[in-house]
Formats: structure tokens, sequence, C-alpha cells
């Protein structure tokens, strides 16, 4: 809520009046009443600045500018606009415990001082926080995947930071769980007519909380899902590796989870990088029912970094027999239906291809490997050169995003081609990769990507 009049109307006015009253202190009654009147302006100036500066607190400027209006007054019950979002969830470890433990004055001055060191880390990567759920911060990162996974690495390295000095006053030190999940979200206005607020709701939030929950189940501080995954712009500056692909409340569908390490020690850090290949490897083994072979491959993976804590946990596992084999195919559902036929009937021709692909790999033979690779490479080219031709010709306007989308899945293949073809890496590790790559990215895309251009396309074929 700017008002640039009162801003013109007060600065000449004062300059005016102000100069006057000092060149003629006799000034006349009338002219000694408009200047009380650009006074008493000056005064409402600065107490509606301080009103909106107040507001802004509750409810973020951003916030309302992401659901479309710029002044709080225009915003009404069951105001909603959707959009694709990256949701970033962080939330203390052990929170209950700690907090029956101080009195309540203390849990708030502890709350207030945590999250204040924890939002300038959030803004400064282009977040903006929806809201504090207790000790939870639900923040949402409207531009791009990558800014929300830098965000959360910089939260973490201020809680280094915070904790250095929670250390130093006598205080244990706390520990935060993050996960940060990538998909379309709906921000509006809930409640009642006389108390309401904004929000953002949807399943992409939903998964974020429930991820999140699993950094205490692999003791880590941060996880993304595998939509957040698909969409970073450039994966290769972070540390990133598969951690987990499990079963999720609420969801049909199994999820890759992966974790980032690039906020752990370096000594860790860099023990992480040299040891991801072997260490992902033998997930695939775990996940396909090779638990001996796993457990050899996780103790290697130990010798270079003892505090690696999930390869200690999936040890573990693998020596107590606690985690049997899974099917780690993804057969395809009319779930995934786009609506538009040739692009319906493409992606079922790609998920075929794809699941070829990973039952030779699993057939550990070299006959007919390359014929597979050839054909899932040849019909990703072809259902890619469908998809903008029909997005050229409808004029679709996020085209270039999704053919963004289309490069970085082909890069992908050409990096998973190149492994498969130089027979350096474990057969069971090849057929994951293909399983995460290749399948996983399909139905992800068609669930978001797709469906969206299916939306548009048969809107625009109804109007025709």
């Amino acid at each position: 809520m700017r008002y640039p009049f009162l801003y013109d109307f007060t600065q000449e006015g004062s300059n005016h009046f102000m100069n006057s009253r000092h060149d003629n202190p006799g000034a006349s009654t009338p002219r000694r009443t408009l200047l009380d009147e650009v006074t008493a302006h000056e005064a409402t100036l600065e107490r509606l600045k301080s009103v909106e500066d107040a507001y802004e607190r509750f409810v973020p400027r951003q916030f309302l500018q992401l659901m479309g209006f710029e002044d709080i007054r225009e915003v009404r019950l069951g105001d909603q606009v959707e959009q694709p979002m990256t949701i970033l969830f962080a939330d203390i470890c052990d929170f209950t415990n700690l907090s029956e433990s101080i009195s309540p004055q203390e849990n708030f001055n502890f709350l207030n001082s945590y999250l204040s060191q924890m939002q300038p880390a959030i803004a400064a990567n282009g977040g903006v926080i929806d809201k504090y759920v207790g000790d939870a911060i639900l923040a949402l990162f409207p531009a791009s995947a990558d800014d929300a996974l830098r965000g959360a690495v910089s939260i973490l390295n201020q809680l280094d930071i915070y904790n250095a000095g929670r250390h130093r006053a006598g205080y244990v030190s706390i520990r935060i769980g993050i996960c940060v999940n990538t998909g379309t979200v709906m921000l509006g206005t809930v409640g009642s007519a006389s108390r309401m607020d904004v929000t953002v709701i949807g399943d992409a939030v939903n998964l974020a909380a429930r991820l999140e929950r699993i950094t205490r189940e692999w003791d880590v501080s941060l996880l993304i899902s595998e939509h957040t995954l698909l969409s970073l712009n450039d994966p290769a500056p972070f540390g990133i590796r598969l951690i987990d692909r499990p079963q999720i409340r609420g969801k049909q569908e199994i999820q890759s989870v992966y974790e980032v390490f690039d906020a752990d020690p370096p000594a860790l850090r860099a023990a992480k990088r040299k040891t991801r290949n072997l260490f992902e490897t033998a997930l695939a083994c775990v996940h396909l029912g090779y638990p001996d072979d796993a457990a050899v491959m996780l103790q290697q993976c130990l010798d270079l970094a003892p505090d690696d804590r999930p390869a200690r946990i999936y040890l573990e596992r693998c020596r107590g027999g606690a985690h049997g084999p899974t099917d780690i195919l993804r057969p395809w559902s009319d779930d995934y239906l786009t609506g538009i036929a040739p692009i319906d009937a493409d992606h079922r021709k790609l998920s075929a291809a794809a699941n070829a692909l990973i039952e030779k790999l699993l057939a550990d033979r070299s006959d007919g490997v390359a014929a597979a690779l050839a054909a899932l490479g040849d019909a990703l080219d072809a259902h890619f050169e469908l998809e903008e031709n029909l997005m050229e010709k409808a004029g679709y306007a996020p085209l270039l995003e999704h053919a963004r989308e289309h490069r970085r899945l082909r890069q992908s293949y050409r990096q998973f081609a190149a492994k498969v073809t130089s027979g350096a890496d474990d057969f069971r590790y090849l057929a994951f990769a293909c399983q995460c790559v290749v399948a996983d990215w399909l139905i992800d895309h068609a669930q978001k990507s797709d469906r969206a251009l299916g939306l548009f396309l048969q809107k625009a074929a109804a109007q025709t």
C-alpha cells in the first residue's frame, strides 16, 4: 500500500511552508493552519507506512504478489491461484523433549532466536516463508528448485553458526531435518469472512512434510524428492545421492528420495562424493535382493567414510535380514494419462521400452542391451519432437521451459548410455539407474508438465 500522491504533496508542501515560516515568523493564521495540515498529512503517512509494514510481517508482500495482488485490501475469501512451486519444510528434531525441559518463556525465546536465524537464509535465496508451524518452517521458492536447494544448504550452514553460539552459552546443540519437494500447489485464502489466512495447500506440500520425517530414519539433515531432482536446472554442483525408494503413507507409488550432503563436514562430504557410485550400487543390490553383495559394498563405503550414517544403517539391515527385495519397476498406469491420444500412446511405448531395457540389464546379458538402449533413445527423441511440434503449433506459452526439461533428460540419458556401453558398472546398478533416470522421469514429467500441456491442448481444441 503505497501513497505516492501523499509523498509528492507533503514533500513539496513541507519544503515550501517550512521555508515560508522561517522567512516570515509572523506568518498569517491561514498559512500556519495549512502548515499544520501538511504536518498532519506527514504524520498520517507515517502511520499508514507503519501499518503496512506491520501487515507485511504477517502477510508477506511476495505472497500477495504470487497470488496476483499488490494490496492486501484486494484479497477476498476463496481467492486462489494454482502454480508450480518448490516447497521447503524444515523441522527441529526432538523438539517436544526440548520444549518440555524449559519454561514457556524460554520456549518462545528459543524459537524466536532460532527462526530469526533461519529466515535470512531463505530470503537470500528467493524464498518466501508461508508460515511457522510451531518449530517448523514452511517456505516457498517460486523461481526454481535450485534456489530452494541452495536455501536449504544455507539454512544448515547457518545452523552450524547458531549451534556454535548455543554451545558457548552452555546450551545443547539442535538438529533439524529438511525436505525439499517440487510440484503444483494452490495459493489462496482459507477461513471465514471474519478470520481468514493466506496459505499454500496441495499434495506437493503434504509430500514435503512426510518426506521430512524420513530424515530421522536415515539420520541425515537434507532430503529432496525425485520431483525436485528432476526439476533442477543443473544438479552437478550439488552433492546428491539416492538414499531410498520408500512407500509413503497416502501415496500409491514408490517415491525415490535423495540425500543432499553439501552441508556435511568437509571430510565427510568429500568421502560421500568419492563413494557415491559404490553406495548407490549397494542400494541397487539391497532393493534387488542381493544383501550379501550390498553388505560388502557398504563396508567398503564405511572404510572410507566411517561417519556415513545411512551406509551404516543399511549395513545393519543387510546383516540382520531386515531388508528384502523390492520390485523396482513402475508399470504404466491410466493415472498418468494426459487426454491427448498421441502423447499417451508415446508414453506407453516409452514406458515399455524403459522396462525392456531394465529387464535386459537385470538379466546381465550383453546381447540385446545395445539394441534396447538405442530403441529407448530413439523413442525419446521421437516423443520430444512430437510434443514440441504440438506446443509450437498451439502457441503454448511454457514451450521453452517444457523443451528445457526434454533437453535435461536427453543429457541424463546420454550420460547413462555412456555408462552402459563402457561396461565398467555393475549391471544391477545400471538397471536401478535406468529406473531412476528414465522411468521415474517419464512418470514425473507425465504427471506434471505433460498433464498441463494436455489440459491446454484440450481447451484449445474445444475453442476451435
